[in-house]
């Protein structure tokens, strides 16, 4: 392949659409968290949402695979494409969509059951494992991709809950992955960690974005930078600019932007 071909391959890639958010706006009864957002997030990348507490990220980010339907006061108007699918048609089965977009959440939240059994539940449920041989391999890959196996081998019928805090939120990852998603979302992932596990999480991503697109709400904006490819910063429930993370860094377009990645906005 001559450069010229290996260029036009990458730059499809990056400009690949995985999830599309039109005119997306999110209400707790009169509160307004999202306001009328619009965004492209690419295929096989990191994407991160940076902003100050209550500015909408995590509602937005609970919006893709619709948590928010949890919430009776909730209304969501708007759309979000993965894909050729709308997410908020009444003919899409909430279930098998999170199934294409696996969910991490801020503190790591083991079933109270097995490692195994963690990491086999998703693909059980979604009936994409009939023998026990198929289970005890995609259990197997999954917890290979997620960094765990080699911890984990000799424990499998242990509680996923004797882990450490690295270690469970390494197994939700896996059981996060596990049904193969197309897209894993992770809302302050790190949050709850020390920094060696913090560390080994973000190899993880770096490793992960690869196969899945990766969506990631986080306060720390040195953990965006350094594991996202784009950034979108959100302020009072709006989408105030995304772009190439080290663009959003060093060269914002929005001087909102600039006095939160500067510190002048806390």
């Amino acid at each position: 392949m001559t450069q010229t071909q290996t260029t036009a391959t990458t730059e499809g890639a990056d400009n690949e659409i995985c999830l599309e958010a039109r005119n997306l706006s999110v209400r707790y009864g009169k509160v307004q968290a999202v306001k009328d957002i619009s965004l492209v997030v690419r295929a096989r990348q990191v994407t991160a949402l940076i902003g100050p507490s209550g500015c909408g990220k995590s509602t937005f980010l609970r919006a893709i695979n619709r948590m928010n339907d949890l919430i009776p006061t909730c209304v969501v108007q708007g759309s979000v494409r993965l894909g050729e699918t709308e997410i908020y048609d009444p003919a899409v089965e909430v279930e098998a969509l999170r199934a294409r977009i696996g969910m991490v959440f801020q503190k790591p939240n083991p079933f109270a059951t097995s490692i195994y059994n963690n990491v086999a539940y998703g693909p059980r449920v979604q009936g994409l494992v009939r023998h026990r041989r198929e289970t005890d391999e995609r259990v197997e890959k999954s917890l290979r991709r997620a960094g765990l196996w080699d911890e984990v081998k000799d424990r499998l019928k242990e509680s996923g809950t004797s882990l450490s805090g690295g270690q469970q939120q390494r197994l939700c990852i896996a059981r996060a992955i596990a049904a193969d998603p197309e897209v894993v979302l992770m809302d302050e992932p790190c949050s709850a960690l020390d920094p060696i596990a913090t560390a080994r999480i973000e190899d993880l991503m770096d490793e992960l974005r690869a196969r899945y697109t990766i969506v990631i709400v986080t306060h720390s904006m040195q953990q965006a930078a350094r594991v996202s490819k784009r950034t979108a910063f959100f302020l009072l429930g709006e989408l105030v600019e995304e772009g190439a993370t080290g663009e959003v860094f060093t060269n914002p377009q929005d001087e909102r932007t600039l006095n939160y990645v500067t510190g002048r906005m806390g």
